[in-house]
């Protein structure tokens, strides 16, 4: 408490009356003692009682040296007590007295003349006993050294949270010396911190009386007012023995190096953990636009307020180790930004961007090194595309950039560049090892599914090369086909169709599938398709074509194939149909439900011996007859026999034309992830048949 306070500052209190006996002359219990100016005792205070051993009626009265004085020093107590009663003069110091008990006890004094107002002259000795008078000045000097000498920060404030005390540690960390401490308050010194949040802790802990240890808080302090510091602080309440509230002791402990160990300790585990985030969610698909949109959103808001992806637009280039000459062209792929802001419209520019060779993302492809630079407007221009995106870069606060190359199988692809606004913290070397990590593995990723695209386009253009182009108009038939690739798979089917006119207006059906993918499937289903025009040519019966099919695939190594063919007249209105371990086709027969066609089996070409089966069945005008690959029907979850159950109640729906149904019944039947091609062939018999003619060659 204030030392020029005359009561206590306790909540609530009014003010009024004195203050409570201090702890200090309880603690050392002064005792009083008055004689007259003939030496008796006129006087006695209760201490007294305790120093000397007398009870109050026991030493009135009496003349003080004979009662308390051995007899051996009476002449010099009588010498002193006759100067300090002549001269005036104060005597002090430490004296042996007799106590009741008989012993000697050494008794520190203050001896001192009064005077009353009819001039009467006494003598007035404050007393306390010696040993426990040193007690407390060894307590004192203990305390103060232990305080001034201590490697902490320690201040006691008084209940208005005025300073009342600092130690030398508290000064050096403040960078104020103690003395221009004293009765301010912590608002008036701790400026840079949150000085409102400390004293609201102190003010708890004077109400409350509960202790606050350990509590952080970081800043800065005029010692060293450019870089932060963390410090663990504690408040405790001060008391006196009468349990009065004297004020708040208030601790202070450097913890800047542990603070930072920590942090850095935290950083490295949020480091790892967004790699470990990163190579879960990077690459997912093999679609470049789809992981590169993985990336930047890996990347927002815990690495950058803004993060991007651009990729050369030509082909990979060997990697440069030195600086190349000249613009580069740059495809945008993703863009991320932590919240709305133009600046991220700023970076999703046009189809194909030329960056020049100032611009700070293409050094980076051209030395394949990431580059980081911080606000200014030169670097601001050297990081955007146009003049006006470096206007809105500045307009929205951009003040660090980093960008780093994208690279795969030592090749250059592209940059991940990110910016940050927002975020005040310049991008660090932390940050930077980081994002080249990131880069790593979204390179190999996006590397991956470049080649990916690229191989399942030639395999897409391969497959379908090798399928017929439009389809013929034949006698008493409407045809409609469709073929879709794999989903999920960059390799090859091997799923044909086709449609062959044969003589007298007839028209072979033919649908089949390779087991298998890659390049000798395709290669595999190209021959089988070529044979099957030949011996169609031949005016076969289907089951004798599937046997002459059987035995060329046996030939072609390790290849089977399940195959239908079909024949149609269109004058008889009869269909003539073999298969060879193929999926059964539906019949949609005119004010019938669909059914499955009811066919032998048989076993898939390339098995070798066993006999295929012809069997005929009437298609009539309005009849449809729907051939198809298992990759419309198959899925991983179901078993096959729900599913063409499933195909038939779809074919129950009222009629769609030809080519609509083919697409239905894909986008109906179809999983999105499906690992297999799909091949569908339609034929509806008309009612309107010309006259019989050859088939023209």
């Amino acid at each position: 408490m204030d030392v020029h306070e005359p009561r206590p500052d306790r909540e609530g209190d009014g003010g009024a009356g004195a203050a409570p006996p201090g702890g200090l002359l309880d603690l050392l219990n002064v005792a009083a003692v008055v004689l007259d100016d003939s030496g008796r005792i006129v006087f006695w205070s209760p201490q007294a009682d305790e120093v000397f051993g007398y009870a109050a009626e026991e030493a009135l009265g009496r003349y003080a040296a004979r009662l308390l004085v051995h007899e051996e020093q009476r002449d010099l107590v009588i010498r002193l007590f006759a100067e300090v009663m002549g001269t005036g003069e104060s005597w002090a110091g430490a004296f042996p007295i007799r106590h009741k008990d008989g012993s000697t006890r050494l008794v520190e004094f203050r001896n001192m003349r009064l005077v009353d107002d009819l001039g009467d002259i006494y003598a007035l000795g404050i007393a306390a006993d010696q040993s426990t008078l040193q007690r407390v000045e060894t307590d004192l000097a203990l305390s103060q050294r232990l305080v001034s000498q201590a490697p902490i920060g320690i201040a006691l404030l008084d209940t208005k949270l005025r300073y009342v005390m600092v130690n030398p540690e508290l000064e050096r960390i403040n960078g104020i010396p103690a003395a221009d401490h004293l009765g301010r308050y912590p608002h008036d010194i701790l400026t840079s911190l949150d000085v409102d949040s400390i004293e609201s802790a102190m003010r708890r802990v004077l109400l409350a009386g509960t202790p606050l240890i350990d509590q952080y808080t970081v800043g800065r302090t005029l010692a060293d007012p450019d870089h932060d510091h963390a410090w663990s602080v504690s408040h405790y309440r001060l008391e006196d023995s009468g349990g009065r509230v004297i004020g708040v002791a208030h601790s202070v402990i450097d913890v800047s190096e542990r603070h930072r160990a920590a942090a850095e300790a935290d950083q490295a585990r949020h480091r790892l953990t967004m790699i470990a985030e990163a190579s879960a969610r990077v690459g997912t698909t093999l679609e470049v636009e789809h992981t590169a949109q993985e990336l930047v959103k890996v990347a927002v808001p815990d690495l950058a307020d803004i993060a991007s992806v651009d990729v050369l637009d030509t082909a990979p280039a060997p990697r440069r180790t030195s600086r190349s000459e000249g613009p580069e062209l740059f495809r945008p792929l993703a863009v991320a930004a932590a919240y709305p802001t133009p600046a991220a419209a700023a970076l999703q520019a046009v189809d194909r961007t030329p960056y020049g060779a100032d611009r700070l993302i293409t050094q980076c492809v051209h030395t394949g090194r990431p580059v980081v630079a911080h606000s200014g407007q030169e670097d601001l221009e050297r990081i955007a595309l146009s003049a006006d995106s470096a206007a809105v870069f500045a307009q929205a606060d951009v003040h660090s950039y980093l960008v780093v190359p994208l690279i795969a199988r030592n090749e250059v692809l592209g940059a991940f560049g990110l910016l940050r606004a927002r975020n005040q913290l310049p991008f660090d070397e932390d940050d930077v090892l980081l994002a080249v990590d990131l880069a790593a593995r979204a390179g190999v990723a996006i590397d991956n599914a470049r080649l990916y695209q690229s191989v399942r386009s030639t395999a897409e253009t391969l497959q379908r090369s090798l399928l017929p182009g439009e389809l013929p108009q034949p006698t008493g038939l409407n045809l409609a086909s469709f073929y879709q690739p794999a989903q999920a798979s960059s390799e090859v089917g091997g799923d044909w169709y086709d449609v062959i006119p044969l003589a007298h207006d007839k028209t072979a059906l033919v649908i089949g599938d390779v087991m298998g993918n890659g390049i000798d499937a395709a290669a595999t289903m190209g021959r089988l398709r070529t044979a099957t025009s030949a011996f169609a040519d031949l005016d076969l019966a289907p089951a004798e074509v599937l046997r002459h099919l059987d035995k060329i695939t046996c030939e072609l190594e390790h290849y089977i194939a399940t195959c239908i063919y079909a024949t149609y007249d269109p004058h008889t209105h009869r269909c003539h149909i073999a298969n060879a371990g193929h999926l059964p086709p539906v019949l949609a027969s005119s004010g019938r439900l669909p059914q499955l066609l009811e066919l032998a089996p048989g076993a898939p070409l390339g098995v070798g011996g066993v006999p295929f089966h012809t069997t005929t069945f009437d298609l009539n005008p309005g009849d449809r007859i729907v051939l198809y690959t298992d990759g419309l029907v198959e899925t991983r979850h179901q078993p096959i026999d729900e599913r063409l159950n499933t195909l038939l109640r779809t074919l129950e729906e009222p009629r769609r034309p030809l080519d609509e149904t083919c697409r239905w019944l894909v986008d109906v039947l179809r999983d999105r992830d499906d690992h297999d091609d799909v091949a569908l062939l339609i034929a509806q018999a008309t009612p309107d048949v010309p006259q019989r003619h050859p088939r023209p060659t």
